[in-house]
């Protein structure tokens, strides 16, 4: 955070007034200086238990851990570097490269100089913590190494490892000093007891070993677990272990009797590791179901739930004094509560689980929001509100889709179904069943009577709207149909398969109508030029195909793209297709001359676009994108003063004509969104759930957001996103 607000701090300053809770004095008293905001986001009540968010890792984080001190975190991550943070200001300060694979774990020892980190690459690594230098590399693990940890004194390292083994490490000189052979699978983390006499185990094969240090020794088996544990640890005295289980609890054991005797219930998903207070008293939980969870140790009841409502969350720790727990997420930060309070911050309307997609209805008055939960949510555009809760799905739903004149919705689902609501009720109208496997998506025909269902059956099926009924299956697909699209008169479909393969269906009898082979790798999306005449299909094989439809034969191979082709379309004139891939980019192709005349950079994987009516722009699942080709191409400088200004999301902001404007905070950043230009809308689905509605006065803006990007020369192979713009 204080790196952003070095950067931008008159937009974080915009970002901490809208996304304060609404009990806070400040934004009470100062969120009128904000005028051009028409709709504000809704936000909490009052303040949750989490106090910073510290960002910079790029891919998940699997530990971190507080230094005897406190004054430190480090964090242990899968994109191979461990990272230390001040935990008072939360900035990075310093990052400790080496190991070639994912970290899983990482350590301080006894009197914080050093850091040991178990990685992936077979290795444990020591660091010296002032300097950020590797000082000792440990090799010896045939197999991935799941965690290191020092022992009490700080004289030795005991290490886990997927080779079914934990070595110990002398760690002045780095060398092997000995081997605890007995699992039979995977160990997945070990650590010392308080004196420093045993060394617990936790393994794959359902069991917990204690092992005495000074003859290697295993001197107790506590079973009783029915699956993988994931972790275990010594209370401050001694006296108990907890290990953490992959049937959703922790256990507690006597280490004098190898009883279990206690059972911490309540997650709803694995739970990962599990840490007591310095005192004792607590259990500190870390479960796939985003909590952590606090526990009395005396009585086995939960005390306290800390909820990241983004991601799921691999491990948990308190800092030295037992007041703040630092959790380790999937969603690539590391998060500090205040363990004393586990305050809930207010419900918020919304989905509990990450919203996969959001789509205006035709009209433009409401949106339909898709989560990996079972509902379908419908909000009022004008207030941002929700008014409709779409219920009937037993299993994740995986798109939504308006028919043509707005009256119904399509919901496509793994629980094989395709489900019709009735837009001004809510209630469901028709279920539309016979796939014998999950269903991708879910289109409707342009006149509105038929629904295409693609599913991972390998069959696409067409159903009459006004009956419900199905009324062709569209076999011969040898792999998962991923996308159905139906042609702009009807009369067709194209369906995108994982058999390399776009095949044409004649809607009336059923029957294929062209086969369109080419690709060498899964197609991803197919669609109808405006015209009806040819065929654009994005692949995996990095390329965009085009195909005449009278002769089923490819008339153009679009190269350029360096990793998987998410989606391709067709502009409205028929004159140029973009297509987004997962290197980050969107290009726009001429379809006659079969060249890229644009590439823009979009800093994230674009999901869906589609062309604004007048070509000129894409509106994508981030936002919009100014073309600045098909301006300049016009000759028609003057028509950038009459378009809508550009309002696009990366990572962490909102952006005016690619300009920072908000800068968002990690519970509502972007998993899907959509913008509505012509109210200056836009609605952005998130991990959390949340469905986040901001309309922004353009007229109110300061003047420096207000030049349009086309004004920036058209520079080939260069987009206007790759351009850095003043704060």
């Amino acid at each position: 955070m204080r790196t952003i607000i070095e950067m931008a701090p008159l937009q974080v300053y915009y970002s901490g007034l809208l996304f304060t809770p609404r009990s806070s004095l400040i934004r009470g008293g100062y969120l009128k200086n904000i005028p051009w905001v028409a709709m504000e986001p809704k936000v909490a009540d009052v303040w949750s238990s989490l106090i910073q968010t510290l960002e910079g890792h790029t891919k998940n984080v699997n530990s971190a851990v507080f230094s005897p001190n406190g004054k430190l975190v480090a964090s242990a991550s899968m994109d191979s570097t461990v990272r230390l943070w001040d935990t008072s200001t939360g900035t990075q300060c310093g990052v400790l490269e080496g190991h070639t694979s994912w970290v899983n774990s990482v350590a301080f020892s006894p009197d914080g100089k050093v850091v040991a980190s178990a990685s992936w690459d077979k290795t444990v690594r020591l660091w010296d913590t002032s300097t950020g230098k590797q000082c000792r590399v440990l090799e010896g693990h045939t197999s991935y190494v799941n965690s290191a940890l020092f022992s009490p004194d700080g004289a030795l390292i005991a290490s886990a490892s997927w080779d079914n083994t934990v070595r110990l490490w002398d760690a002045s000189t780095g060398k092997q000093c000995g081997v605890l052979e007995g699992h039979t699978s995977k160990v997945n983390s070990a650590t010392f007891s308080p004196d420093g006499k045993l060394v617990a185990s936790a393994s794959d094969d359902k069991t917990v070993r204690l092992w005495d240090i000074s003859t290697g020794k295993q001197c107790a088996v506590l079973e009783g677990h029915t699956s993988a544990v994931n972790s275990t640890v010594f209370s401050p005295d001694g006296k108990l272990v907890a290990s953490a289980f992959w049937d959703n609890t922790v256990r507690l054991w006597d280490t004098s009797t190898g009883k279990q005797c206690g059972v911490l219930e309540g997650h709803t998903s694995y739970v990962n590791s599990a840490v007591f207070s310095p005192d004792g008293k607590l259990v500190a939980s870390a479960s796939w179901d985003k909590t952590v969870r606090l526990w009395e140790t005396s009585t086995g009841k939960q005390c306290g739930v800390l909820e990241d409502p983004t991601h799921n969350i691999n491990s948990a720790v308190f800092s030295p004094n037992g007041k703040l727990v630092a959790s380790a997420s999937m969603d690539n930060t590391v998060r500090l509560w205040d363990a004393s309070t586990s305050k809930q911050s207010g419900d918020l309307e919304g989905h509990t689980r990450n919203v996969n997609s959001v789509v205006f209805s035709p009209d433009g008055k409401l949106v339909a929001s898709v989560s990996w939960g079972k509902t379908v949510r419908l909000w009022d555009t004008s207030t941002g509100t929700q008014c409709r809760v779409l219920e009937g799905h037993t299993d994740n739903t995986n798109s939504a889709v308006f028919s043509p004149d707005g009256k119904l919705v399509a919901s496509a689902s793994w629980d094989k179904t395709v489900r019709l609501w009735d837009v001004s009720t809510g209630t469901q109208c028709g279920v539309l069943e016979g796939h014998t496997w999950p269903v991708n998506s879910a289109v409707f025909s342009p006149d509105g009577k038929l629904v295409a269902s693609a599913s991972r059956d390998k069959t696409v099926r067409l159903w009459d709207t006004s009956t419900r009924k199905q009324c062709r299956v569209l076999e011969g697909h040898t792999s998962y149909v991923i996308s159905a699209v139906f042609s702009p008169d009807g009369m067709l479909v194209a369906s995108a398969s994982r058999d390399n393969t776009v095949r044409l269906w004649d809607t009336s009898t059923g029957k294929q109508y062209g086969l369109l082979e080419g690709h060498t790798s899964k197609v991803n999306s197919a669609v109808f030029s405006p015209d009806g005449k040819l065929v654009a299909s994005a692949s995996r094989d990095q390329t965009v195909r085009l195909w005449d439809i009278s002769t089923g034969k490819q008339g153009g191979v679009l190269e350029g793209h360096t990793d998987n082709v998410s989606s391709v379309v067709f502009s409205p004139d028929g004159n140029f297709v973009a297509s987004a891939s997962w290197d980050n980019t969107v290009r726009l192709w001429d379809t006659t001359k079969k060249t890229t005349i644009e590439i823009i950079d979009t800093h994230a994987t674009i999901k869906i676009m589609k062309f604004s009516n007048d070509g000129a722009r894409l509106h994508t699942s981030r936002g919009l994108l100014q073309l600045k080709s098909s301006l300049h191409s016009r000759g028609n400088r003057e028509l950038a003063h009459t378009l809508t200004h550009s309002l696009y999301v990366t990572d962490q902001w909102i952006t005016c004509n690619m300009k920072k404007l908000l800068w968002l905070p990690v519970d509502y950043r972007l998993s899907c969104s959509a913008v509505n230009d012509t109210a200056n809308l836009i609605v952005i689905g998130s991990r959390s759930g949340t469905v986040t509605f901001i309309s922004i006065d353009f007229t109110a803006l300061p003047a420096a957001y207000l030049q349009p990007s086309v004004h920036i020369p058209v520079i080939a192979s260069k987009g206007f996103l790759g351009y850095n713009f003043p704060c």
